[in-house]
């Protein structure tokens, strides 16, 4: 992510400032705090995160925030094997990704690869489709070592 925090921070700003809405001091914080996360995170844990810097920010005010960042399109939101929403931040150096969940231990892993995005684009293209998003999530199995739920074949 080149996209920096101030940077993206800017962007929250106006667009609270055009909607009549104020970048409060816990808002900044709930910001900051998951605009550091690699991974995606969920309501319980951005709150436990947020909590370990100020302990006086409660749950409503995280997830109000988490809630006004996604109706401002500056978070993505994915609900993947647990029926959990999962928050990441978008940026404007955002390329398209998609997922692979273990089915086992839960891990996310991103990917990218341009001829999947290539074929679904033709798929569409034949089928008289225009695509304004998509997003593809497929589930599996860790084949890591390490996976702490890996289990025997």
């Amino acid at each position: 992510m080149t996209q920096n925090f101030e940077q993206w921070c800017s962007e929250l700003q106006t667009q609270l400032s055009r909607n009549q809405q104020r970048l409060t001091p816990q808002r900044r914080l709930i910001a900051s705090v998951l605009f550091e996360q690699d991974g995606h995170v969920n309501v319980d844990e951005l709150h436990q995160l947020v909590r370990g810097k100020d302990s006086s920010v409660g749950y409503a005010t995280v997830y109000r925030t988490l809630k006004l960042l996604q109706s401002l399109e500056l978070v993505h939101t994915n609900t993947f094997v647990d029926g959990t929403a999962r928050y990441e931040v978008a940026t404007d150096d955002d390329d398209h990704h998609d997922h692979m969940i273990c089915r086992d231990c839960g891990t996310i892993t991103e990917f990218e690869n341009a001829e999947i995005e290539r074929l679904q684009d033709a798929v569409a293209e034949r089928l008289g489709f225009e695509l304004v998003d998509h997003r593809m999530v497929l589930y599996g199995r860790c084949i890591k070592v390490a996976c702490p739920n890996k289990q025997s074949n």
